[in-house]
């Protein structure tokens, strides 16, 4: 069977090449004799995969040494509660930016622990904006503000690393969820107290999640914290605080260093921008399709579009998957469709979907 183009929003599409060299060690790692799934975490051979995963990802990202690099499980989902019980200290509220679906469960899982204001929202614009900096309205003495980067469902993105002394905020923490976006441009980690992500995106499979932590915000978590999520404890045990995902980790960082091949982040960054340039390029000349973001705040990782005649949605979806185009779909509480062109995905891959999009509208205009 022959490998189709992946658009699947999350898990995603993963480097071929990562997926034949995961199989060719899959009996054997390095001749250990064994699967990295059978390995034991505190073995030497899965410390060495462990601490170069860790090191080319402080590398590509250009992590500050002041920086602490974990990685953890429960998702991004989890993260929305264990950031709260790790950051708040004796304080008791925390800011939060609502840009689209994910920011909105963020807040909301937030309100269990703490006090939120609601900074800034894009709601009233039905989420296809950003709203400008200079409205953020903060509170008087929040733990943090929180943003997503980039919203997955919606197709919005931070084009930018926010610097929160634009608006006289200099030392407050600054936390974001880069789930789908991280590694896929350029950035400034030290605009950041924290960053967190899921990893199924754009660096491996469900079930790891990274967290980049400034290390002056490590030992305030809350007392009912659970030590497996208190990000002291797990930054002292190296991660390996309980059992991690080891495959995960080990897929993780197969990817990192294919892509310190391809060029690493900056290149990653020109590539991604032409990819999404052409894909929007084509929809927006077209009068089939249209995308409704705001074209400032447009997602270079997932682009939603919906289709003139939304009759057309299930012929779309049925004629493109047997074209090798999958995962087209858009979110339920969007509808239309989602191209999601993260690292892994060609620019063939986008060229072939915009090809037949054409043939679509032809046929069906």
């Amino acid at each position: 069977m022959s490998r189709v183009f992946n658009f699947s929003a999350g898990p995603a599409a993963l480097p071929e090449s990562v997926l034949r060299r995961a199989a060719e060690e899959m009996l054997d790692w390095h001749g250990t004799g064994v699967s990295v799934m059978e390995m034991s975490h505190r073995s030497a051979a899965f410390q060495s995969i462990y601490q170069q995963a860790e090191a080319d990802f402080r590398e590509l990202l250009g992590v500050p040494a002041n920086y602490r690099i974990l990685f953890m499980q429960g998702g991004a989902i989890a993260e929305n509660a264990i950031v709260p019980m790790n950051l708040l200290g004796d304080k008791r509220g925390a800011d939060y930016v609502v840009t689209g679906s994910w920011s909105t469960k963020s807040q909301q899982e937030a309100r269990k622990f703490a006090e939120v204001n609601i900074a800034a929202t894009a709601e009233a614009s039905g989420f296809t904006t950003i709203p400008a900096m200079e409205r953020w309205r903060l509170s008087d003495d929040p733990a943090y503000l929180f943003i997503c980067s980039n919203e997955t469902i919606g197709g919005v993105e931070f084009a930018f690393d926010p610097d929160l002394g634009d608006i006289g905020r200099p030392d407050l923490p600054l936390v974001a969820d880069m789930s789908s976006n991280i590694l896929s441009r350029p950035m400034d980690v030290s605009r950041y107290g924290l960053i967190f992500g899921g990893a199924q995106k754009n660096i491996g499979p469900a079930g790891l999640t990274f967290v980049i932590v400034r290390e002056d915000l490590l030992g305030k978590a809350h007392k009912d914290c659970p030590s497996a999520f208190d990000y002291a404890l797990v930054a002292e045990a190296e991660s390996m605080y309980n059992t991690p995902p080891t495959y995960a980790i080990y897929i993780a960082g197969l990817v990192f260093q294919w892509l310190r091949a391809q060029g690493g982040v900056e290149a990653m960054g020109q590539r991604n921008a032409a990819k999404s340039a052409l894909l929007y390029n084509y929809v927006d000349t077209s009068d089939f399709y249209e995308n409704r973001i705001d074209r400032a705040c447009r997602s270079r990782m997932n682009v939603p579009f919906l289709l003139k005649d939304d009759r057309l949605n299930a012929a779309f979806l049925e004629e493109s998957a047997a074209a090798g185009l999958v995962q087209l779909k858009g979110h339920k509480s969007v509808g239309g469709m989602r191209a999601s062109i993260y690292n892994a995905m060609p620019i063939e891959g986008v060229e072939a979907l915009i090809g037949f999009m054409q043939d679509f509208a032809k046929r069906k205009g």
